[in-house]
């Protein structure tokens, strides 16, 4: 999204308020609710999205006249930073607004950075934009290694960063990955999301990338907003997305996440979701496939037997028959099984893994 739509959704809802306020009504303006109740699963484009449930905040309210000044005191401060080109964290936004009223007032505008982070998604719902527009920054989390030149224009700099020469670190991917940043050249046959950093670096050593042909790319556990919304991107290039994680619940909640948005992201549905993404491994079916995996499972532990059980319920997961029996052998078997087990017979046979699976097809939907 260009930032000059985000300064015009911001100053456009400025004018609206300062003309509610001529015509002697109370300023308000209204945003898509955003509890679970609202969240609802598009089967046609498979994706977690809101609901049409709207609320309306209000000056007048007495209930809500402290949130609703909160919200227009980051609006105001978003668009300053738009202005300025200016970047920040929620955190340094948090004390912006802190510092604003003054030292001499005994009153803060917050209390508890707990306070205005829920406000800051309640204005990107309502504006429907992303924080990362806001000039927002979150930790960076997640690497690629493929090749892949990206120009970053940041800081009033431009640069190009090729993702094949940045040796065993890999190029760091930030929070937003569209604002001053476009793929200029891209070379790969798919993209593989590797879960663990660890399992991420191992493979970088072997080249798999380059001798595959594909970008490799880490989360380092749950996906970024920054990583999601590359991987839309790169989905949105035709390139394939495979995600290989751990055989656990909370591996597979991360493809999920991936794959179908998340329902505390669910406001920004398609914008991060990757459908079209398919599940490589590991699998409760590779234990029987590959006999030294047997030697290598885990005991479940209560909580991962509690949360595979709750996946289950999840429609986006049950109508996949294929999932539902991954689901139930773990509840049954009360067994899970980490990517880096794969490592047992030698090191390299990871990459021999994936590239057997992926030239068979065999992946979970």
């Amino acid at each position: 999204m260009e930032k000059i739509n985000t300064l015009e959704k911001l100053n456009n809802m400025g004018k609206d308020m300062v003309g509610q306020i001529k015509k002697g009504h109370s300023p308000y303006f209204t945003t898509p609710l955003r509890s679970r109740g609202n969240i609802k699963f598009d089967k046609e484009e498979g994706v977690l999205k809101l609901g049409k449930k709207d609320e309306k905040r209000t000056f007048a309210n007495v209930g809500q006249a402290r949130k609703f000044m909160q919200t227009m005191a980051i609006a105001a401060k978003c668009k300053k930073f738009v202005e300025e080109e200016l970047h920040t964290s929620i955190r340094g936004l948090y004390y912006q607004l802190k510092f604003s009223l003054g030292e001499n007032l005994e009153e803060d505008l917050f209390s508890e950075q707990s306070e205005s982070n829920p406000l800051i998604e309640d204005l990107e719902v309502a504006l429907d934009v992303k924080r990362e527009d806001f000039n927002l920054s979150t930790d960076r989390k997640g690497f690629v290694a493929g090749d892949m030149l990206i120009e970053d224009t940041f800081g009033g700099e431009k640069t190009v960063i090729d993702c094949g020469k940045q040796g065993r670190s890999g190029w760091s991917i930030p929070s937003d990955v569209d604002n001053g940043m476009k793929i200029k050249e891209l070379n790969a046959d798919y993209v593989l999301v590797v879960e663990k950093d660890a399992m991420w670096q191992r493979l970088n050593e072997d080249k798999y990338w380059k001798k595959q042909n594909c970008l490799l790319i880490t989360p380092k556990g749950q996906a970024s907003r920054g990583t999601r919304r590359l991987l839309r991107k790169l989905a949105d290039k035709k390139l394939p997305i495979y995600v290989f994680t751990d055989c656990d619940a909370w591996g597979w909640y991360i493809y999920w996440a991936i794959k179908t948005g998340s329902m505390n992201l669910a406001y920004l549905g398609t914008e991060i979701a990757v459908p079209e993404a398919r599940f490589i491994g590991v699998t409760m079916k590779d234990i029987s496939d590959f006999d030294f995996l047997s030697k290598l499972t885990i005991k479940a532990k209560p909580v991962d037997i509690k949360r595979a059980s709750e996946m289950i319920d999840y429609p986006w997961i049950n109508r996949h028959k294929e999932w539902v029996n991954e689901l139930k052998t773990v509840l049954r078997t009360k067994q899970k099984l980490e990517q880096d087990a794969l490592q047992g017979p030698r090191l390299t046979f990871v990459g021999e893994y994936l590239a057997k699976k992926i030239a068979n097809n065999d992946f979970l939907p």
